[in-house]
Parts: C-alpha cells; sequence; structure tokens
C-alpha cells in the first residue's frame, strides 16, 4: 500500500493539480513569434488610425465583392469561369478565348485574394488589442469561406439559392465589418435616452434584413442568371416584387419612429443616422420602381444591389447611434486603444 502523498495516490494528484500553473494562454508565444519578423512587428504596434483605415478598407473591399458580383452576373458571367478552383480544366486564371465573360468573373475572384489581403494586415494591426483582436480573425476566416460558397455557386452551374446564400454571406461580412470599423472609432458615451431605443433599432435592423433576403429571393425568380442556362427558382416574380415592397414599407415605418423616438429622447447622433437611413432608403426605393417599370435593365439593377448594401449600412449606424457596443458602455469592455499586456496567472490554493 503506498504512502500517503506518493504517486499514485489521490492525495498526491490534488496536491499538484492545486500547485501547478494553469496552462498558459498560446497568445502571448504567438505574439513573441510575430514579433521577431521586423514588418510583423511595426503591424503589431500600429496605432488607432492605421487600424481604422484597415478596418475601413475592409469595408469596402467587402461592399466592392458585392457590387463585382453583382456585375459578373448582369453581365453573364457568371460561368465565365466554369471549374473552381481553377479557371478552367488546365488554367488557374482566364485565357483569350474565354473573353470578356473570362475576365470579369476572374478579376471578381482576384478581388478575394486583395480582401484577403486587407483582413491579414487587420489581423496583425489588431492583435494586441483583444476588443479587436476576435472579430479581426472571424472576419480573415470568412474570406476563404466565402471562396468556398462561391466555388460551389459555380459548381452547381448558379443554383440560384447557392448564388443568393453567397449574397448574404456577403451581408453578414459587410455587418461585421462595419462593427470592426466601429471599434476603431473613438465613440462617446450612450445617451441614457438612446438606450432605451435599442429594441426598436433591433426592429429596423430585422426588418431590413427581411428586406435584404426577399430580395435575394426576387432576383433569384427574375432575368439576370448570370448565364443563359443557370435556372431560376420558378417562384412567381410579381408576388415576390410585392412581398419586398411590403418588407420595405415595414423597414421605411420603423425608421421614420426611430427618427421620431431619437427627437424626443433627445439624442441628435441617432436622429441624424435615422434622417441618413430613410434618405438612403427613399433613393434605393427610386431605383427600385425605376427598374421594376423599366423591366430590370441591367444598370439599374447593379444600382440596386450597390444600394443595399448602402441601406444595410445605413441600417447598422442607426443601431451604433443608440452607444451599442460602445467601449465601456456597459462598463466591462476594454478600450480598444488599450494594447493587451502578456500576463501569466499561477494560482495556488
Amino acid at each position: 500500500m503506498p504512502a500517503l502523498g506518493a504517486p499514485g495516490t489521490h492525495a498526491y494528484h490534488r496536491f499538484v493539480r492545486d500547485v501547478e500553473p494553469a496552462p498558459a494562454s498560446p497568445l502571448p508565444r504567438l505574439t513573441r513569434l510575430l514579433e521577431r519578423v521586423p514588418a510583423t512587428r511595426r503591424l503589431l504596434d500600429a496605432g488607432p488610425l492605421t487600424q481604422r483605415r484597415l478596418a475601413l478598407a475592409g469595408l469596402a473591399g467587402n461592399i466592392g465583392i458585392v457590387i463585382t458580383g453583382g456585375a459578373v452576373r448582369l453581365t453573364g458571367s457568371g460561368l465565365g469561369c466554369p471549374t473552381w478552383p481553377k479557371c478552367t480544366e488546365d488554367s488557374y486564371t482566364t485565357t483569350a478565348a474565354m473573353g470578356i465573360n473570362g475576365a470579369v468573373e476572374f478579376g471578381n475572384r482576384l478581388l478575394t485574394f486583395v480582401l484577403g489581403a486587407i483582413a491579414v494586415l487587420l489581423v496583425l494591426a489588431a492583435w494586441r488589442h483583444p476588443r479587436l483582436r476576435a472579430l479581426s480573425v472571424i472576419l480573415l476566416l470568412g474570406i476563404p469561406g466565402q471562396g468556398v460558397v462561391g466555388g460551389i455557386t459555380v459548381l452547381t452551374d448558379l443554383n440560384p439559392y447557392v448564388v443568393g446564400l453567397h449574397f448574404l454571406l456577403s451581408t453578414v461580412m459587410i455587418a461585421g465589418s462595419y462593427a470592426l470599423w466601429q471599434r476603431t472609432v473613438p465613440r462617446p458615451e450612450a445617451v441614457p435616452g438612446a438606450v432605451r431605443l435599442r429594441g426598436l433599432t433591433w426592429a429596423l435592423t430585422a426588418a431590413s434584413a427581411v428586406v435584404v433576403v426577399i430580395g435575394v429571393i426576387v432576383t433569384g425568380s427574375g432575368p439576370h442568371a448570370g448565364d443563359d442556362k443557370a435556372r431560376r427558382t420558378g417562384l412567381n416574380p410579381e408576388m415576390i416584387s410585392q412581398l419586398h415592397v411590403d418588407a420595405v414599407f415595414l423597414m421605411l415605418g420603423l425608421a421614420v419612429a426611430c427618427w421620431f423616438a431619437a427627437r424626443a429622447v433627445p439624442s441628435p447622433a441617432m436622429a441624424r443616422a435615422s434622417a441618413i437611413l430613410l434618405a438612403v432608403s427613399l433613393a434605393q426605393g427610386a431605383i427600385g420602381f425605376v427598374q421594376y417599370f423599366t423591366h430590370l435593365p441591367a444598370v439599374l439593377v447593379g444600382f440596386h444591389m450597390a444600394g443595399a448594401c448602402a441601406v444595410w449600412v445605413a441600417t447598422l449606424g442607426v443601431v451604433w447611434a443608440t452607444g451599442f457596443d460602445a467601449p465601456g458602455a456597459a462598463g466591462s469592455a476594454p478600450s480598444a486603444t488599450r494594447p493587451e499586456t502578456d500576463r501569466t496567472l499561477v494560482t495556488v490554493r
């Protein structure tokens, strides 16, 4: 029978468990590895202005992906590169024989690499700041994820539901990029009255998301399939368009409610954001009506896709105007500009 405290006894293992340090986080070790490269070290020490510019570039890039993706669809270039990840069976790049359609589709794929490079730089610039780091890493991982969905889109011959998912994932990336950009911007504390209006702004966001989703379904049932051979959803375009308009009116009503509520609180920032959303939405609605009654010309459809991104960003602006996610708003979020210090805690009980 082993003596008390000898290896193998419960007392011994309990003693070792209590005095041994907790497993160290891999982040300090990874940080030290990154610091060994001069260029990387400079990015790790990047200031708020660099972080803000990179975050804005990421947001612009994700919106640009939507616009260039729309150009691919509207020019019939959806299968300009008929396979994936290669552009043809024998080449990763487009060839002269593939013409303008191959160039348009390949150009859209190249923009993904540009966006990926921006995301890598942003991760490095945000690495020492916990409030920025996690979201920047998620956005970086989202880019290859989007690429895979894009590949599935090509391999399924532009299935309208997969194409729609590709667009919706871009709106998620835009929302994440907007949130990251907002976290790099110094912001005042939330107005107490505006905080009480967050429920209303979340209802507005839900309505805006519904508008986007139904808009994707409308596009999937319309004539712009991205290729002459691509199939459509088979849904009645007029019925889906009417449902889309109904959702737009609901969103406009909530935007008006946000404006009046912000004026009553008062919250100038939220009132201003609501007014911007109303202006952008009315312009987008005008484009939508004109394109519908002119039988969906490609140019107007392209402007409508860009307008959808503008409405989505303006909607998020109303939410952020309530002080949502502001540093210190809940008294617990760390500052975005205060670098993380590496610490190893040892607890002895």
